[in-house]
C-alpha cells in the first residue's frame, strides 16, 4: 500500500532527525478572527501536521482545558461547517497537512458522504474519532477511503495486541497512542507502561507512532524517544494561549 500524506510527513520529520510535532486546537479557538493566525503561525513554526478539533458539547475523550476551550467555540458559533468552509479559502496557504479531530454526531449530523467530499476539497488528510470504536467504523472508513483521507486509529495503553493487529490491517495514517488511561490534560510525568505499550504497537503496526495526552514538555519524551515518531500536544499548547501568549512561541521550545 502507498503512505499517505500523513505517514510521508512524519517520515521525512524521522529523516530529518527529529520526531514530527503535531500541535491540536480546537477550531475557532481562542477566538474565531485569531485562530486562522495561531494555525498559520504554528504552520510557520514548523507543525508538521495540525489537528484541528471540532468543537462538541459532550466529548468522551477531552480533559477540562481542551473542553472548555471547546465550549467557549461553540457559543461563539463554530461548527464543522464553518471549519470546513474557512479551510477551503485558507488551505493553499498552510504547508502542513491537516487533521480533524471530533466526535461522530457532527459527522453524521453533516452526513457522511458530504462530510467525505468536503473535507477533501479543504484538504484534510486525516480524521480521528474518539468514540467510534472498530467494530462500527466501516461506514466512516467507506467514504474516506474514497477520498483518501486516513481515519487514524487511538490505542490505550489498555488496547491487547490482538485489538492492535485487527486495527493494524485497516488503518492508515499514523497510530495515535494515548499516553495515559482517562482524559487529555498536561501531567508533569507519563506512566512508565508507555515504554511497553510502544513497544508492542511497533511490532503490530506498520505505520508511525504519535504520542498524545498529557504532553507539555520535551523533557517527558526523552524515555520513550526510541519507540515514537510524532508528539501530539494539545492542552499545554491552550493553556499557553490563555495566558497571552502565541503559539510561535509555544513552538520554540520543541524544535
Amino acid at each position: 500500500m502507498a503512505q499517505s500524506r500523513l505517514e510521508q510527513r512524519i517520515r521525512a520529520a524521522n529523516a530529518a532527525g527529529r520526531k514530527a510535532l503535531i500541535p491540536f486546537l480546537p477550531g475557532g479557538y481562542p477566538e474565531r478572527g485569531r485562530f486562522w493566525n495561531e494555525i498559520t503561525a504554528l504552520d510557520e513554526a514548523g507543525a508538521d501536521i495540525i489537528e484541528i478539533g471540532v468543537p462538541f458539547s459532550d466529548p468522551v475523550a477531552d480533559g477540562p482545558v481542551v473542553e472548555e476551550a471547546s465550549l467557549a467555540c461553540i457559543e461563539s458559533g463554530v461548527c464543522l461547517e464553518w471549519i470546513l468552509r474557512e479551510l477551503m479559502t485558507r488551505r493553499s496557504r498552510i504547508r502542513a497537512e491537516i487533521v480533524l479531530m471530533g466526535y461522530m454526531n457532527p459527522f453524521y449530523q453533516y452526513g457522511l458522504q458530504r462530510f467525505a467530499a468536503d473535507a477533501a476539497e479543504a484538504g484534510v488528510a486525516g480524521i480521528i474519532i474518539p468514540d467510534v470504536p472498530l467494530e462500527e467504523a466501516s461506514e466512516f472508513r467507506t467514504e474516506l477511503d474514497k477520498v483518501d483521507i486516513a481515519l487514524i486509529p487511538l490505542i490505550g495503553l489498555n488496547t491487547p495486541r490482538e485489538r492492535m493487529e485487527q486495527y493494524a490491517a485497516v488503518s492508515s495514517g499514523f497510530v495515535y497512542l494515548v499516553s495515559v488511561l482517562g482524559i487529555t490534560g498536561a501531567r508533569d510525568s507519563l506512566p512508565e507502561k508507555v515504554r511497553g505499550k510502544l513497544a508492542e504497537a511497533r511490532e503490530a503496526f506498520d505505520l508511525p507512532l504519535a504520542l498524545g495526552f498529557g504532553i507539555k514538555t520535551p523533557a517527558q519524551l526523552e524515555p520513550f524517544a526510541e519507540h515514537l515518531d510524532a508528539v501530539v500536544f494539545g492542552s499545554a499548547l491552550i493553556q499557553h494561549i490563555r495566558e497571552g501568549k502565541d503559539a510561535a512561541d509555544f513552538m520554540q521550545r520543541w524544535r
